[in-house]
């Protein structure tokens, strides 16, 4: 039988207003991409007016004949509004957005003017449409459409409540979890359509792919909401899941739950440029606890006009056309090569009128019991998960007294040593030892009081 993998289907609508954007430069050295967290789910948005394109990414591993997704949408669905698309515009996507570590080396004490301020700164073939009618129908459910795109095969239903389709799946060959009818009965009460994709082997074969491709759908729709509590079905355990705004107005943010930004712009110590993705998964789940795991966490806001610093290049015009974005003008801008900040030169006719969120949740069906439903927002300011290292000066000036700077270095280098154990939950003398610095270093390490409650 078939296992399904609940995704996502949603719309949006934005309407914002434009901000002066911050600027951050320094050199990008590490990043945090998706790949680092077990079971993560990626879904790319695409928004303009009613109109939604959504990308969603098959991260199943297992035999391809026993994969199969169903998707609540809000429309019907013609075979038109189906493509299949290509996981490594996706994978650009991720990079681009990804939190980031980023490297600073000061220079002589007796020119060096630090800036201190807040950075503010990341199967065989289906049987034939009217063969399944007459039992659809006893039981409620209508077989709207049919159809074979790339290496999936593709129903489209309704129904009209959700014991009928629950039967009517399972008696296809679909093995459904419990609880699933009360959850269908949810969303065909808000007269929402059912997406079903299963894999065709023949098809697959026959176009030479061993790997499941991302399934994008097209539709118009006024409604604004992802539907989570699919995902919590016959999830085993807590599931990750990342979402990829595309719109040309603004940052993205949910209405009902909280929309936290992550930490950002902290100095951290030098030896996290070999463990950053080790650092970030703590950090993260450290502020999942923080939140109750009740909160949607925002890891990148931009423009992508530009980049700073680039964590990868920005989406050329073809990559963000492949994604949907179906009001960009013809012809776009070559990309300034190199690290750190690169604004992008606008191409003839007006900037990329794209701006990107990132948004990042750990949810199970007891801290998300609602679907996620999102908002516009007016907010166009800049944001990303970025953490700093700073190297100190190891030069000689014999006319420059550095006495001064080697105890502020020490009081930094503690600084960020008490930093990194409260973001991560990590024991601050392991801390400590890996960089090689006493716990008296600096203004003289912990206070009295701090040593009663250290972790």
């Amino acid at each position: 039988m078939k296992k399904i993998a609940w995704f996502f289907a949603l719309s949006l609508g934005l309407s914002l207003t434009t901000e002066a954007a911050h600027s951050f430069c320094g050199f990008y050295v590490a990043k945090a991409d998706t790949k680092i967290f077990n079971k993560a789910s990626q879904v790319v948005l695409v928004r303009q007016d009613d109109k939604t394109v959504i990308t969603m990414v098959n991260d199943f591993k297992g035999d391809p004949k026993e994969f199969a997704v169903v998707i609540p949408v809000p429309t019907l669905i013609e075979k038109g509004q189906i493509n299949i698309g290509d996981k490594k515009v996706i994978d650009h996507l991720d990079a681009y957005t990804s939190p980031r570590l980023v490297e600073y080396f000061d220079g002589s004490p007796c020119q060096l003017r630090v800036m201190r301020e807040q950075l503010g700164m990341a199967s065989g073939a289906p049987a034939s449409l009217e063969a399944k009618r007459s039992r659809a129908d006893a039981l409620g459910v209508t077989i709207q459409a049919q159809y074979t795109v790339g290496e999936y095969d593709i129903v489209i239903l309704s129904a009209k409540q959700g014991q009928g389709l629950e039967t009517w799946l399972k008696e296809n060959g679909y093995r459904l979890p419990k609880g699933a009818s009360d959850v269908l009965g949810s969303y065909i009460k808000q007269k929402m359509h059912f997406f079903v994709a299963r894999v065709n082997l023949k098809e697959q074969s026959k176009l030479g792919f061993t790997y499941l491709r991302p399934i994008q759908v097209a539709y118009e729709s006024p409604k604004f909401m992802l539907p989570l509590r699919l995902g919590t079905l016959n999830a085993d355990g807590d599931q990750e899941l990342f979402i990829y705004t595309l719109t040309q107005k603004g940052r993205v943010e949910p209405t009902n739950y909280r929309s936290v930004k992550l930490p950002t712009g902290m100095d951290l110590p030098i030896y996290i440029k070999t463990r950053f993705k080790d650092f970030y998964r703590d950090m993260f789940d450290q502020q999942v606890k923080k939140a109750d795991m009740r909160a949607v966490f925002t890891e990148y806001a931009w423009d992508m006009n530009w980049c700073d610093p680039c964590a990868a290049d920005p989406l050329s015009v073809d990559e963000l056309r492949s994604l949907g974005v179906f009001w960009m003008n013809e012809g776009g801008p070559a990309l300034v090569p190199g690290p750190g900040r690169r604004p992008i030169p606008p191409p003839t006719g007006g900037l990329r009128d794209v701006f990107v969120t990132r948004l990042h949740v750990r949810y199970d069906a007891q801290h998300f019991p609602e679907d996620l439903v999102l908002q516009e927002t007016a907010d166009r300011n800049n944001f990303q998960a970025r953490y700093v290292l700073r190297h100190a000066w190891k030069g000689e000036d014999s006319s420059c007294p550095t006495e001064e700077y080697r105890r502020e270095v020490l009081r930094r280098q503690e600084n960020e040593a008490r930093q990194l154990a409260t973001l991560t939950g990590w024991n601050i003398a392991d801390v400590r030892a890996q960089m090689n610095l006493r716990a008296d270093a600096g203004d003289g390490g912990e206070k009295w009081w701090q040593k009663l409650w250290s972790r």
